[in-house]
């Protein structure tokens, strides 16, 4: 006679002592020992928003397809980006380790994608186009902004018709008019696919100058005339994720707003080079939380009077995921810890967000199948995992894109369309 027990309910989250368990599975050679006393205070103040505000909210919102407003400000208020209290790294006020902000990517996706893209838009894009693509009078002005968000921006490259082709692609065109105030840049196209456009104060608008066929770069106030934002609706991944299809018609930008470092595509591929490390973090950690929250529920699922969990079947699966989510984390920390020492190439971020991303296709997939029928209910909190890696998978390079990079590098040939 098979037995049943009722199925976990939704919002009923493991004990503190449970959750750490599920926490030392998933970190099986404790990466995180490499941080310092003051980092892991700082992401253990992370976790405990994350399990006691973020986590009862996901399903609805996820359904819903809206981002939970109320948990942004309690989360800028964290104080993350570069806390005070990172003592600890030979450096009491900062500015924060590069293995600190990974492992801050980490635990935001291990909860939810949607709320780790968010983060990273303001705290790896947008900060990353002020740090590579501004001159140092800007920055001086814009940085703090940025860190304490009081200047919210998104980084606006994608265009409807151009992805992965984006460099030779890019058709959103910059013309300069001189005037007597000294002038301005008229912005003209689209954009999309841009997260968090709608909260945003600015928008990183990234044009091709009529004059001399360069990429230019501009801060657009999101709320000046011609521009105008359209919420992308059907999405089945990264639900909470909030995109947008901006059109730029006419858009005056002062001189003073453009970004004076960004003079052509090779400055955009740095930013490129520098924050694409950011998504092999988040698929690292999805694939920690959906690795968890199977193996949660396969300890409490009963099937055939035994424990799920007890099962050959379901143990092999458990090690592959385990085995994909520690090969992840060790590529991801090597990789963070040689951009630490300024090494930064193509295709090492590149093989990093290739191969992470096809551990993690492997990851949820596996998590909803020992899942079972549950594994495509919210409840479970498997389901959110499994469809927004998804997007994942696709964005900041796809699978072959960034492995034509690789080989480029291995080889010394293009095989790029031409």
């Amino acid at each position: 006679m098979k037995t049943t027990t009722a199925e976990p309910a939704a919002g009923a989250f493991p004990s503190a002592d449970e959750q750490e368990r599920l926490y030392s599975a998933a970190d099986w050679y404790d990466a995180e020992s490499l941080l310092t006393a003051g980092e892991r205070r700082v992401l253990a103040r992370l976790r405990e928003f994350l399990e006691q505000q973020a986590k009862p909210l996901l399903a609805e919102y996820w359904e819903r397809g809206e981002f939970p407003e109320q948990l942004a400000q309690p989360l800028i208020d964290l104080d993350l980006m570069e806390p005070a209290d990172l003592a600890g790294h030979g450096m009491e006020n900062g500015p924060a380790r590069e293995i600190y902000q990974g492992f801050r990517i980490f635990e935001l996706a291990r909860t939810d994608a949607s709320l780790a893209t968010w983060y990273t838009a303001q705290a790896g894009l947008f900060r990353t186009a002020i740090r590579v693509g501004a001159s140092d009078e800007q920055q001086l002005e814009w940085m703090p902004k940025v860190i304490d968000f009081s200047l919210k921006g998104v980084f606006s490259l994608t265009e409807p018709e151009s992805g992965s082709d984006i460099a030779g692609g890019l058709s959103t065109t910059a013309r300069f008019e001189a005037d007597a105030g000294g002038g301005a840049w008229v912005l003209d196209g689209a954009k999309r696919w841009i997260g968090g456009a709608s909260t945003a104060d600015v928008l990183a608008v990234f044009a091709r100058d009529v004059a001399d066929g360069q990429v230019k770069a501009f801060l657009v106030d999101r709320l000046a005339e011609g521009v105008s934002l359209e919420k992308i609706h059907g999405k089945t991944s990264l639900r909470m994720m909030q995109n947008a299809h901006i059109t730029l018609e006419g858009v005056r930008v002062p001189e003073a707003m453009r970004l004076h470092n960004v003079n052509s595509f090779r400055d955009v591929a740095a930013m490129l080079r520098a924050m694409r490390s950011d998504v092999a973090w988040i698929a690292t950690g999805i694939q920690a939380g959906a690795f968890e929250a199977a193996l949660r529920y396969v300890n409490e699922r009963r099937q055939f009077g035994r424990s799920l969990g007890s099962f050959q079947l379901v143990q092999e699966k458990l090690a592959r995921m385990l085995g994909n989510i520690t090969a992840s984390l060790s590529l991801v920390v090597r990789l963070t810890e040689q951009q630490a020492r300024g090494i930064y190439r193509d295709q090492d971020s590149a093989l990093a967000k290739m191969q992470t991303s096809l551990f993690m296709r492997e990851t949820v997939a596996l998590a909803r199948e020992v899942v079972g029928g549950n594994g495509i209910t919210l409840a479970a909190d498997v389901a959110r995992f499994h469809a927004d890696a998804e997007a994942v998978y696709s964005y900041e390079g796809t699978h072959e894109i960034n492995a034509l990079i690789i080989g480029r590098a291995l080889t010394g040939e293009s095989a790029f369309a031409r």
